[in-house]
């Protein structure tokens, strides 16, 4: 009795275990489910981080403020330290006339001897320090607001992204919804296969109109199934984006009609364009280029300082403290005046000088074009906006229809066929809208891309 009382302790206690365990499998797998739904501002978020294109735009500004560290090393000290150790298996021969040593030597005769130490070594430091470039100091701006320029670049690539995620949660957004109305559709075409059945089991109805409703009923599943393949390519398009993980689930919890809220349509001004601002900024570059081609004819002037110490050994004791080594050193200024290179200078001068108007005529067909495309956004978002309310109208009046007409099948008064017409044409008006809804996102997005307004300031 007493062991049957441990076993069922033990299986209790085990119980409670697998209670707790499952607790926190439950609890875990909710909030996996949880950090899988996305807002649209959550999904811009997470691409903002995760994609791999704005991982690297962040690179590149990185990478641009150490080119601009690199640039500005060249002005401070440049300071080295050299050593050397040499052995002379062989002498050098040195070579005299015979009168260096013996002045009554025959004229012309000459001495030969070896002459240096079997060993020699030495160790020195230089130091560098440019004082005038002219160059130099262009290069330094050029650096310094290439990392500007860098950071706009890397702007437009987070714009880019943000604009696809967008796109991508609006499509599946509307794919979303579109599989309500097909699900409903289904319900609504199965239910009146069901019901009709009666009918046809009794003779009541012929056998034609009942192949029409079950074709009906086969069209509205197809229609299912287009519209759920549908909903899972926009959710993996929208993945993409992001740089989600294309195998972990992600859902969506924004309806289209919340989405047509959040477009800010406040209007803009075409010179706050991303595109524009970085062709300005490239604008600038090229002007500092030309002067920095300029500034190649102007001398350049620098200081240097050495000291070495040597010592010349014919044994291996370099170490010894009694040994000498002897110090060297001294400093001085080099000047470089150029005179001279065939025409080089010039002709990069005169290359930096068309790239400078090659970018100011961009700047002129960039607002050029910015204007025509504002005044074409303005004209497809109100064109968008009349015909996606058209379609509104048109699909409730479709789906009256329809229902009114599978009513009146209900009740013996109508047609199959006439069901199935009214069927096919309320899917017609349900595309037409869904194309006027998707038209009318892009349409807001072009506009907002124009001013600038997809990336949160």
């Amino acid at each position: 009795m007493k062991q049957e009382l441990n076993i069922s302790n033990k299986q209790r206690t085990m119980n409670k275990s697998k209670l707790i365990v499952s607790g926190f499998l439950m609890i875990a797998q909710f909030s996996s489910a949880q950090d899988a739904s996305f807002t649209l501002e959550a999904a811009k978020s997470y691409a903002q981080v995760h994609n791999i294109s704005v991982v690297n735009a962040d690179h590149d500004i990185t990478d641009a403020k150490e080119r601009a560290n690199e640039v500005r090393a060249v002005g401070l000290p440049q300071i080295s330290i050299a050593g050397n150790f040499g052995q002379n298996i062989t002498l050098p021969v040195q070579v005299l006339d015979a009168s260096f040593f013996n002045p009554n030597a025959p004229e012309g005769e000459l001495v030969s001897f070896r002459a240096g130490t079997n060993f020699s070594s030495s160790a020195g430091l230089t130091a560098n320090q440019l004082l005038f470039n002219g160059s130099y100091f262009i290069g330094l701006k050029a650096a310094a607001y290439f990392a500007k320029f860098q950071e706009t670049a890397s702007d437009l690539t987070k714009e880019d992204v943000s604009y696809n995620v967008i796109q991508a949660y609006q499509l599946a957004s509307v794919a979303k919804e579109n599989i309500s109305f097909v699900d409903s559709m289904f319900v609504t075409a199965e239910s009146m296969v069901e019901m009709q059945a009666i009918y046809f089991d009794l003779g009541l109805l012929l056998k034609e109109d009942m192949d029409q409703l079950k074709y009906s009923l086969l069209t509205a599943k197809q229609a299912q199934l287009s519209s759920t393949i549908q909903y899972e390519n926009a959710l993996n398009l929208l993945k993409y984006s992001m740089g989600y993980p294309m195998n972990d689930p992600i859902a969506i919890t924004q309806t289209p009609d919340e989405l047509l809220t959040i477009s800010s349509l406040a209007g803009g001004d075409i010179h706050s364009n991303l595109s524009f601002e970085l062709i300005q900024k490239q604008i600038v570059l090229s002007e500092l280029n030309l002067k920095n081609n300029k500034m190649a004819i102007v001398p350049t002037l620098g200081a240097y300082y050495q000291q070495s110490y040597t010592a010349l050994r014919n044994e291996f004791n370099f170490f010894d403290s009694d040994k000498k080594w002897f110090l060297q050193n001294g400093w001085g200024l080099q000047l470089n005046v150029p005179v001279f290179a065939g025409g080089k200078k010039n002709a990069l001068v005169q290359q930096a000088r068309i790239r400078l108007l090659k970018d100011e005529n961009s700047l002129i067909q960039m607002e050029s074009a910015l204007t025509m495309q504002e005044i074409q956004a303005k004209n497809n978002l109100r064109g968008a906006q009349s015909k996606m309310d058209l379609q509104k109208e048109n699909i409730d009046f479709a789906k009256s229809i329809y229902e009114n007409s599978v009513v009146k099948d209900q009740i013996g008064e109508g047609s199959s066929m006439a069901v199935t017409q009214k069927y096919n044409q309320l899917i017609i008006a349900q595309s037409q809208y869904l194309a006027a809804k998707i038209d009318l996102f892009q349409a807001q997005l072009e506009l907002d891309k124009i001013y600038n307004n997809i990336l949160d300031k």
